[in-house]
């Protein structure tokens, strides 16, 4: 079982008696699952039970840290690097409505950041996929100005963050990170 359709992130792999199962949870809201038998037994084979839409973990400690972003008296006594780190990794490992609000929160962070905050670099992978939709986006002229509500948040946080690093000076260090040495041979050839 895993949250990706390769079965790469957050897999979960079982085998042999039920009692060598254990509870776990995945990000996200799809599970992806494969079934393999070795055909060395007659049985029918196994019964999982999933529980969707858990307010636990993610939701919870979205809420407080949405109150505490919006918070100005709070913002000098959190350690916005570290947070900045994790949400990062969240709205990559995430899908559906918990991307969206993890990067969400990354909006607030920037907008809230000083120089040396955040690690900007770590937007990379975020950044590949806002460059992937709108790649896509040019190509499908069945529906020009339609924008998924993923690629609207992108848009806003990378040029949020544009905006912000221009205004710390730091943008052509903040282009050359995000982008791959491929991409930059094929800026400056054209």
């Amino acid at each position: 079982m895993s949250s990706s359709s390769d079965f790469q992130q957050d897999r979960h792999s079982f085998s042999g008696s039920p009692e060598k199962w254990n509870d776990f949870e995945l990000p996200g809201d799809t599970l992806y699952y494969r079934f393999t038998s070795d055909m060395s037994n007659t049985e029918w084979g196994y019964k999982f039970t999933v529980t969707v839409g858990h307010l636990g973990r993610f939701q919870t400690g979205f809420e407080i840290l949405k109150q505490m972003l919006s918070e100005e008296r709070v913002i000098p006594h959190l350690p916005l690097a570290k947070i900045w780190e994790w949400q990062v990794g969240v709205a990559c490992r995430q899908t559906g409505h918990q991307r969206l609000k993890a990067i969400h929160l990354l909006l607030k962070i920037v907008q809230c950041s000083t120089q040396g905050d955040c690690d900007l670099t770590l937007l990379k992978p975020l950044w590949q996929l806002f460059t992937h939709m709108e790649n896509n986006l040019c190509h499908d002229v069945a529906k020009p100005g339609i924008l998924l509500p993923l690629h609207r948040a992108l848009a806003e946080l990378f040029f949020v963050t544009e905006n912000r690093v221009t205004e710390l000076g730091s943008l052509q260090e903040y282009l050359l990170a995000l982008n791959t040495e491929d991409h930059l041979h094929r800026c400056t050839a054209q």
